[in-house]
């Protein structure tokens, strides 16, 4: 069974009962607030381990919202919404969200986001030295990679990029995000470029990208390392 308390900010009760049912059933325990003020509120108090925010709540713009929480915490934010379009997914990730699930949704798939982004935030990835990810071996500290026990020779763009991207396993990165981490604010709209180095990556590590082992494109948006 999970652990953990998910606050989940969100104006359909239809949408807060399916979803309280379903976590509750795998574990979580569930908070619930149907505005963006008394969401902020009580996740001030409630110490959530995840917050689930829908973006169109009565009385402010969810993005509103994640940028009063991030003033003071970084709890995972899963953003939860009708709204499809590349600007406002990117929108919202820029804001300070970790990820987004557009609705309609299968339950399946937000269960995993929720677990990965749980995973995330408890400290794993983040404070490893080496990250293993099925027969992927990436040794942080000492710049290495292998793959079923063989070396993978990577440039040093190619590593701090696949080193982003696995730190954060289960998570969107923005292509914004991707560029200024690993090239610098000045290259954070030269696209093509990070396409390059992505197509760079998946072939030395054979990842399909129609049938990703390792890297998910997330199109318009950014890319997810597959946790």
């Amino acid at each position: 069974m999970n652990t953990g308390r998910i606050l989940l900010i969100e104006d359909d009760p239809g949408i807060r009962k399916f979803l309280r049912v379903a976590l509750e059933a795998q574990g979580f325990t569930m908070e619930e607030e149907a505005s963006g003020k008394s969401g902020i509120a009580r996740a001030a108090t409630a110490q959530p381990d995840l917050v689930v925010l829908d973006l169109g709540l009565p009385d402010m713009d969810g993005k509103a919202v994640i940028a009063r929480i991030r003033e003071w915490s970084q709890v995972p934010i899963l953003i939860l919404s009708v709204r499809q379009s590349e600007d406002e997914k990117v929108a919202a990730l820029d804001a300070g969200a970790n990820d987004y699930v557009v609705k309609p949704f299968g339950i399946a798939e937000m269960l995993a986001r929720v677990r990965a982004l749980l995973r995330s935030a408890s400290g794993g990835a983040a404070a490893e030295t080496e990250i293993l990810r099925g027969d992927l071996r990436i040794d942080l500290a000492r710049h290495e990679v292998a793959l079923a026990g063989e070396p993978v020779k990577l440039t040093r763009k190619e590593f701090d990029l696949l080193a982003l991207l696995a730190r954060n396993a289960g998570r969107i990165v923005t292509h914004r995000q991707l560029l200024a981490d690993v090239w610098g604010p000045a290259h954070e709209h030269d696209l093509q470029y990070l396409r390059v180095f992505i197509g760079r990556l998946r072939a030395k590590l054979g990842d399909d990208p129609a049938s990703p082992r390792f890297i998910l494109n997330e199109p318009g948006v950014g890319y997810r390392f597959l946790d």
